[in-house]
């Protein structure tokens, strides 16, 4: 078996990635309507009923966002923190919400989901490492700073998504509201270019084969400029980070 994993879309307009070991796939968050989500897993070769479930990081919508929908549609079992499950509809059938402990990990079928708290502006956000029991993804996004507890989640992964949201200059030069720079370069914000280029440089990066960078800011930052930050961390060419993007995320990886 192999451990794979695509994304659907990554950044403020919505996300979602997939993730698949042998016959088990799961959807890590869903910011997009229904019939749009149908279509982006289309683009991946799956229908909805070839996930397993759907895991979610935190509430913000476009994380969370098409969710419910989604998972109603399809019964599937929706895997996330009190805190989150505290922002889905009244309405949300019970018994397709699987309550997440952000310090211990779960089974879905043949995957291993390892959830880890991490600062960032929500009620009780988590990021996920994903297990096949052989080979390990790291997923790191919607993150204002890293702590030592991130870092060693990520570390020794054969596959890591980094958030690189923005860029510190494009930031402070640009047209958004100081509360809302301030906001998003703040502890509990996003992840700048340099700071994700921090947690690359401190990880255990020996088993590493693929570095994406995701959630990039369409505002406040440019692929190149966040390929050539974790490049330099890596001592890597730009060209061997791969850029996770709104409207075609990426396609399928090996890990």
């Amino acid at each position: 078996m192999a451990l794979r994993f695509a994304s659907l879309g990554s950044g403020s307009g919505g996300n979602g990635l997939v993730v698949e070991s042998g016959a088990t796939r799961v959807l890590l968050d869903c910011g997009f309507p229904l019939g749009e989500t149908a279509t982006r897993l289309a683009r991946l070769g799956l229908a909805p009923g070839d996930l397993a479930a759907v895991v979610v990081t935190h509430e913000h919508s476009d994380h969370l966002g098409g969710v419910a929908r989604f998972a109603r549609r399809h019964a599937l079992a929706v895997h996330l923190t009190r805190g989150t499950a505290a922002s889905l509809p009244p309405d949300f059938p019970e018994a397709l919400v699987r309550l997440v402990d952000p310090h211990a990990a779960f089974a879905v079928q043949d995957l291993l989901v390892d959830p880890f708290p991490v600062p960032h502006d929500a009620r009780e956000p988590v990021q996920f490492a994903f297990s096949d029991g052989h080979r390990r993804l790291g997923v790191a996004t919607d993150l204002g700073v890293s702590t030592p507890h991130v870092e060693e989640k990520l570390s020794g992964c054969d596959a890591l998504v980094l958030e690189c949201n923005h860029d510190a200059v494009l930031l402070e030069s640009g047209r958004y509201p100081r509360m809302l720079k301030q906001r998003i370069a703040g502890r509990l914000g996003h992840l700048e270019n340099g700071v994700a280029a921090g947690i690359v440089s401190r990880i255990d990066r020996s088993r590493l084969k693929h570095v994406v960078a995701a959630h990039l800011s369409q505002e406040n930052n440019r692929p190149e400029l966040a390929a050539a930050a974790l490049a330099g961390a890596l001592g890597c060419a730009a060209s061997w980070i791969g850029i996770a993007t709104q409207d075609e995320g990426f396609g399928w990886r090996e890990a």
